[in-house]
């Protein structure tokens, strides 16, 4: 006989081991992703997030307006601005005066598509990606703007799209990340916080691996000093068999997993990140910069390389876009960095027969006004920011190449046709890869929550 209270003692360290030990089955399971099987059958099997920080001026780059050249000067018109609200940058200025793009555009590709003198590449690519022109969003600022667009919420502590990815379908890859996050080095602008790329919410595995340049790319991954890998290894083996000999414990599983996923990793990021291998023809498409690790061509490179170990979620930031003054020169820079890296990643992706299964995307947080900020130089102006309609273009994965979908007023301030929320862009990233955005849910503080909140809807319309 034993008393209640020995029973309880007793039985998998009573009540509050038995919902611990519930918490990390959960945990564990999560791991291998949460779906059982998937909602439809995926168009793509991984996701490519080229993530311009600080809003690219799409008046500048995909969405030409003549009229805009024509009114150079001229006051932005009530009837086209509305009740709308500035931010505080420029919604005092005395004048707001129309700033026209002093670079050329032209038609490319059988499609026909719009592109700035500033994207010679993505030009000859326009055949492959589908540009998206009536992307809007409620956020006015960056710090809001980026979180909303990766995480379905402009309020920080929300699990982003990787990190939903890899909680609904788990790796591919047992001996890399599911989710890695590549920043471009040496670059300034608005600050980038890890909680972009942050679980939020969801198990703390499911976060991005942020991969730094130089050196090691992960950090603490290497053996200290005097500590060979097969010591390592005979270690992580010697664990596992005394914890054999125990009764199974769920806690202890999930540890052992993450260490041998660390201990895998010594051996597979270096390979994986070593571009030394790659043919100098592959160099040279990704641009003179391919060879400078941390830079934008060589991040483009290497998600290229992640993609083809089945990395789930590979996601690059690449900052500076933020062009309230000094933009023609700015803008040139952006381009002379990202635009050849960029179209190269589709070139490279394509030609290995590997495009139609992985979705590529291109865009920022907002895009820019079709006014000046500050004062209107000869050769000089400045634009604002501007949630109203900015410009995103997506490529493989299920998305339908040569198409411009959505159009902005010929002042370049409003959507007239087609508008295309944030949320509808994450629920048709949800969709290609198989999941019903609706569907995938996780349930957090007495609710259910999803990426797109309750909102969303699949561009179906650029799907193949």
């Amino acid at each position: 006989m034993i008393t209640r209270r020995q029973l309880l003692q007793s039985s998998a360290w009573g009540f509050g081991g038995l919902a611990l030990g519930q918490m990390m089955s959960q945990d564990a399971a999560a791991s291998e992703g949460i779906l059982s099987q998937l909602h439809h059958t995926p168009k793509a099997k991984r996701v490519i997030f080229l993530f311009q920080a600080g809003g690219p001026s799409q008046l500048d780059l995909f969405d030409h307006k003549p009229l805009l050249n024509q009114k150079h000067g001229e006051q932005l018109p009530d009837s086209i601005r509305g009740e709308q609200r500035l931010t505080g940058m420029s919604g005092n200025q005395s004048s707001i005066p129309l700033a026209g793009s002093p670079f050329k555009f032209a038609q490319h590709g059988q499609s026909g598509a719009s592109i700035s003198e500033l994207m010679p590449h993505t030009a000859k690519v326009v055949d492959d990606i589908s540009i998206i022109r009536s992307v809007h969003t409620e956020a006015i600022n960056h710090g809001p703007g980026v979180t909303y667009i990766q995480t379905g919420s402009q309020i920080p502590g929300r699990p982003c799209i990787g990190s939903w990815l890899s909680y609904g379908l788990g790796s591919e890859n047992e001996n890399l990340p599911g989710f890695v996050v590549l920043v471009t080095k040496e670059k300034g602008g608005q600050p980038l916080a890890a909680r972009l790329w942050g679980n939020g919410f969801l198990p703390s595995h499911h976060q991005g691996v942020q991969f730094r340049s130089g050196g090691d790319p992960v950090l603490y991954l290497n053996s200290p000093n005097g500590i060979d890998r097969t010591s390592r290894e005979k270690a992580l083996a010697s664990l596992d068999q005394l914890h054999r000999l125990q009764p199974s414990d769920s806690i202890v599983d999930t540890r052992i997993r993450q260490y041998e996923l660390a201990f895998r990793m010594q051996a597979s990021i270096p390979e994986v990140t070593n571009l030394a291998s790659e043919p100098q023809h592959v160099l040279d498409m990704y641009g003179p910069d391919a060879n400078n690790p941390g830079t934008f061509a060589a991040n483009c490179l290497l998600a290229r390389r992640l993609a083809e170990q089945n990395v789930r979620f590979i996601q690059l930031y690449h900052q500076e876009w933020d062009h309230h003054g000094g933009l023609p020169g700015a803008i040139r820079k952006q381009c002379k960095e990202t635009d050849q890296p960029a179209a190269a990643l589709i070139q490279d992706l394509k030609q290995r027969g590997m495009l139609d299964e992985t979705l590529v995307i291109w865009g920022g947080e907002f895009g820019r006004t079709n006014y000046c900020q500050g004062k209107l130089g000869a050769n000089n102006f400045g634009r604002d920011h501007h949630g109203r309609c900015f410009t995103v273009w997506m490529a493989g994965g299920g998305i339908k190449g040569g198409m411009t979908l959505g159009a902005t007023d010929e002042y370049g301030f409003n959507i007239t046709e087609n508008p295309v929320h944030i949320h509808d862009l994450q629920a048709t990233i949800m969709h290609v890869m198989g999941i019903d955005h609706e569907r995938l849910t996780f349930r957090h503080q007495g609710r259910a929550f999803r990426l797109t909140d309750v909102h969303g809807h699949v561009v179906k319309s650029i799907l193949t």
